[in-house]
């Protein structure tokens, strides 16, 4: 089949919009305006699971091993983070002391400084990681707090080709269940459930009408009425909710209530409407990162942590903005170096991994 280089695009610049969230909301902290973070969530991860849906199909055989292949480079990759915290621990506990590791990690701000630091390897840290119980990486802190997406899109994708496989005619029963359940949570707070569930409620809409869409195209008459429901949704949420709403969106995304759901209208109606209208033809930068979204989504963990050392000795001598157009094009060059590193440890991994294969194969026939 052919590629659909729409796909890619909007994967990339989905991806490169996540890098500019994490650049707003970890070190843009310290120097980037309330009004500009908010506004940097209206492109987020609900984009990265409409995508899944549009290319999702109902193989359950070729879904699991997908996931499969994810989970091991996932592993490969906070095997390598792992090392990587702990030997910087170790060479600054040898070479400096306990109090220069506690002012290095205290550039990520007071709650990320260590209490104690072990120079022996925390072992069971990395067993929590390959769990997906994501504590944080003291050295890359930003990594480990962007890693709820990951989660959240093994349950989608594996309820979702169930539903695709054995429920084809009812999917549009799935939605209506999914957007009731999420009414309900948000009706009903108290009936809110911990953990992923109010996650997954959302999300498998987005996902389920994201496959929905495959193959169609919007019409034309039906784009003005979609961004007026938009702007009718916004205008009822700061009528509802008070104009203090719009400082609280991030604190609605986890997990997601109606505010930040509304807040997410706008990128998924532009999504399904340049779907199959907008028509990239050859491969680009942005393509580039959209094919390779996942080592990007690790890269810029690793990028936007050490970012860091350069926003803070600078905040204080230049505009918000003029140090955002400095910070966030490098952020972007971090984390697409990053990522070429990050395919060569993935490489590397998958590479021992089949070495170990061989060795311990059974010789029997």
């Amino acid at each position: 089949m052919q590629r659909d280089l729409y796909i890619d695009f909007a994967k990339g610049l989905a991806t490169i919009s996540i890098i500019f969230i994490h650049t707003a909301f970890w070190s843009g902290q310290f120097y980037i305006p309330t009004e500009v973070r908010v506004f940097s969530l209206v492109f987020d991860v609900a984009l990265f699971y409409a995508l899944s849906g549009i290319t999702s199909g109902n193989n359950i055989e070729k879904t699991l091993y997908r996931l499969l292949k994810l989970q091991i480079t996932y592993m490969i990759f906070v095997t390598f983070l792992f090392f990587l915290d702990y030997f910087f621990k170790v060479y600054g506990l040898n070479f400096f002391s306990f109090e220069w590791l506690k002012d290095f990690y205290s550039t990520f701000g007071t709650k990320y400084v260590p209490s104690s630091i072990s120079s022996e390897p925390q072992w069971q840290v990395l067993g929590n990681w390959y769990l997906h119980e994501y504590s944080n990486c003291d050295t890359f802190p930003v990594v480990m707090g962007s890693f709820w997406y990951l989660k959240v899109y093994y349950i989608l994708t594996v309820l979702g080709v169930l539903i695709l496989k054995f429920f084809p005619k009812h999917i549009n029963w799935f939605i209506g269940l999914c957007v009731i359940l999420t009414l309900i949570f948000n009706i009903f707070p108290h009936y809110y459930p911990n953990g992923q569930g109010g996650y997954v409620a959302f999300y498998m809409a987005v996902f389920l009408i994201g496959n929905r869409m495959k193959g169609k195209k919007i019409s034309t008459k039906m784009i003005p009425v979609l961004y007026g429901l938009v702007a009718v949704a916004l205008a009822w949420m700061f009528w509802n909710y008070g104009s203090d709403i719009f400082y609280k969106i991030n604190k609605q995304k986890f997990p997601p209530k109606i505010p930040y759901i509304i807040w997410t209208l706008f990128s998924l109606v532009t999504l399904f409407v340049f779907y199959n209208r907008l028509k990239i033809t050859k491969p680009n930068f942005i393509t580039n990162v959209g094919q390779n979204a996942i080592f990007f989504y690790f890269a810029q963990g690793m990028s936007s942590s050490l970012i860091y050392f350069l926003v803070v000795p600078l905040k204080d001598s230049m505009s918000w903005w003029l140090l955002v157009l400095i910070i966030y094009p490098l952020n972007i060059l971090l984390a697409f170096l990053i990522s070429i590193g990050l395919k060569k440890v993935d490489d590397l991994g998958w590479k021992v991994l089949e070495f170990l294969r061989e060795k311990t194969a059974s010789k029997n026939p």
